[in-house]
């Protein structure tokens, strides 16, 4: 995004003033211009726009959201650990904008049915942007090509060590065809528990 440097007095919804903005090029002190929930300008702002809401950040740095790429919110049936609402809420106040949650709950996310099932508890109770693993296991290798497909699925998470029930995949053989079928994205827990 380019530094604004129209006269034309705009509008947005918020008006970030003064803070010390990260970009590629580094740290600088910027404004910044929120419409809609996007950022639309950077630069010397004051005066040339208006907004809804202001906020004064001199002295503070503004950083861009992170995406947490493992959460372990545990819900559904794990929900004394900790939910879906709660993990994401801590999540927003700690900067962390998206997050990709873990297929080692009760039951496991392994089918298209238990990938619903977590979007239908996130439905109205997330805070944040949000995806799902679906687990990679002996039980739905060969279909791992058509899951990882999925709206909303994250990729395919596999644990070589230290989980549960149809999730741990400490065989070589059961390794070898869910790397085979699994084409997007993969992330593995990859210990060897046995040595």
């Amino acid at each position: 995004m380019q530094p604004s440097n129209t006269l034309t007095r705009r509008h947005a919804d918020l008006l970030v003033l003064n803070g010390q903005v990260v970009t590629p090029a580094g740290t600088e002190r910027l404004d910044i211009a929120c419409l809609g929930g996007r950022i639309v300008a950077l630069g010397e702002l004051r005066g040339r726009w208006s907004a809804d809401n202001t906020l004064e950040a001199a002295g503070l740095h503004v950083l861009p959201g992170v995406i947490d790429t493992q959460v372990h919110f545990r819900e559904p049936g794990l929900t004394h650990k900790e939910t879906l609402e709660a993990g994401t809420r801590g999540a927003v106040l700690g900067g962390v904008t998206g997050i990709f949650e873990m297929p080692n709950t009760s039951p496991l996310t392994l089918t298209p049915a238990d990938l619903q099932t977590k979007f239908d508890l996130a439905q109205g109770r997330a805070w944040c942007d949000h995806a799902f693993y679906i687990g990679g296991s002996a039980v739905n290798a060969e279909r791992l090509a058509e899951l990882e497909q999925l709206h909303g699925c994250a990729g395919v998470k596999v644990f070589m060590g230290s989980s549960f029930g149809d999730l741990l995949s400490d065989d070589d053989a059961v390794l070898q065809r869910i790397l085979r079928h699994g084409k997007r994205r993969m992330a593995v827990h990859a210990e060897d528990e046995t040595r």
